[in-house]
């Protein structure tokens, strides 16, 4: 077990890579939890700061859990589309990737029940989950989506400013499970297909809690757009902690693919 002090050094080094990275520095970065009067060089909100994960706002309706999306919110499926249910099939590699350390994805690490931190500055935001240390690495010039690349876990993020709220446009998703509904419904999970398009829409609701607004478009599955909204709180007093360390391969289910029972 690392010392507190020993893993805040470690910590501080991996959010240093990251800052470099994406082209930030510490002169032009805050990293401890912001509010909304806190603005980056350019005159824009600074999010900078660790936030619990995304809980589901009041009036959504939302009976499910913190990972999960409420399903009161999706629209029709389209007919003839890809599945979006899928069975489970007794094969740990198959039923739950994560079991052999293969990457949550977005959008469901998104709501992954862990602290999340973000780095901002003028140029980019860089969202580091405590959750598999997933880390996203956004510019925040308005840029067009990148062409040609394979599809990928997290797909290509690119952000722009409508006022005071961040919006993040995010395409060129592989197919992927959509949330954590395998824990609630053990014969299946939910997915989403690789033509999913996520808009993200982040602003400060309050002084210490923001409104994060998922819209995603997944017309292989759905006849329509549909969105949830959720908050996140700022929590200063986890700064002197920062992120926790989260290593999977110390608990790997499927060590060389072979597959033990959790």
């Amino acid at each position: 077990m690392l010392r507190r002090s020993k893993l805040n050094r470690l910590m501080a080094g991996s959010v240093l890579a990251l800052l470099g990275a994406a082209g930030l520095t510490l002169g032009l970065v805050k990293l401890q939890a912001q509010d909304r009067k806190a603005h980056t060089a350019d005159g824009k909100p600074d999010f900078s700061g660790i936030y619990e994960w995304p809980k589901a706002s009041s009036g959504e309706r939302c009976r499910c859990s913190a990972t999960i999306f409420d399903r009161d919110l999706f629209p029709p499926l389209k007919p003839g589309g890809e599945p979006f249910l899928e069975p489970r099939t007794g094969d740990p590699r198959h039923d739950e990737p994560r079991n052999y350390c293969m990457p949550a994805g977005f959008p469901s690490g998104m709501l992954s029940a862990n602290a999340v931190q973000f780095v901002q500055n003028k140029n980019y935001l860089v969202i580091v989950h405590e959750f598999q240390r997933m880390t996203r690495i956004i510019p925040l010039d308005g840029r067009a989506h990148r062409k040609g690349l394979e599809p990928t876990f997290y797909g290509d993020p690119v952000g722009h400013w409508e006022g005071d709220t961040l919006v993040i446009d995010t395409t060129n998703f592989k197919r992927w499970g959509l949330d954590d509904y395998y824990y609630t419904n053990p014969k299946e999970y939910r997915m989403h297909s690789d033509a999913l398009h996520t808009i993200e829409r982040i602003q400060w609701k309050d002084d210490k809690t923001l409104s994060y607004e998922l819209t995603m478009e997944d017309p292989k599955i759905f006849t329509r757009a549909w969105k949830q909204v959720f908050t996140m709180k700022a929590m200063p007093e986890w700064d002197s902690t920062g992120l926790f360390e989260y290593v999977c391969e110390e608990n790997n289910r499927c060590p060389g693919g072979k597959c033990a029972t959790p």
